[in-house]
């Protein structure tokens, strides 16, 4: 897959998943899936989750390699705006930075996505190239569970 079509395949998951988002009636935010998580949850959860990844890409962009940092999602997942803020907010902050971060991706060459950072928790380098694609997935995974909750809670 080319930069361009990597690229157009992200800004394609996150549109995917913001679509799916919006549809998620407000008196279902709350309940819970299988795996734990309120569908309010996932979609903060995808907001922090890919907030970290922008700054990583950029901090492995303009640093020469650098060690990222690490963070709990789970316990992210629990703190107090996660419970009170509407969930429009992380989908206009996700809508608004990928636009940017696809802005960022179109500009790169082949030897930018070569670039590396050390990722502590997994003791591996990871070049920006895989880090594309692992939150290209991230975001299909999250849709996945959006469309599964969704399916759950109209029966």
């Amino acid at each position: 897959m080319s930069i361009q079509e990597s690229a157009a395949a992200y800004e394609s998951a996150t549109q995917y998943f913001l679509n799916l988002a919006r549809g998620v009636m407000k008196d279902h935010l709350d309940t819970k899936n299988p795996e734990g998580w309120s569908a309010r949850q996932i979609i903060h959860h995808l907001a922090d989750s890919h907030m970290n990844a922008f700054i990583r890409f950029k901090l492995g962009l303009t640093e020469e390699h650098p060690t990222i940092k690490p963070y709990d999602q789970n316990k992210w997942a629990e703190t107090v705006d996660v419970k009170n803020v509407p969930v429009n907010n992380s989908i206009t902050l996700l809508h608004a930075l990928h636009r940017r971060w696809h802005a960022l991706l179109i500009t790169l060459n082949e030897s930018d996505f070569m670039r590396t950072v050390y990722h502590p928790e997994q003791q591996k380098d990871i070049s920006l190239w895989q880090l594309l694609q692992i939150y290209a997935w991230h975001g299909k995974h999250h849709a996945t569970q959006v469309i599964q909750f969704k399916e759950r809670v109209s029966l």
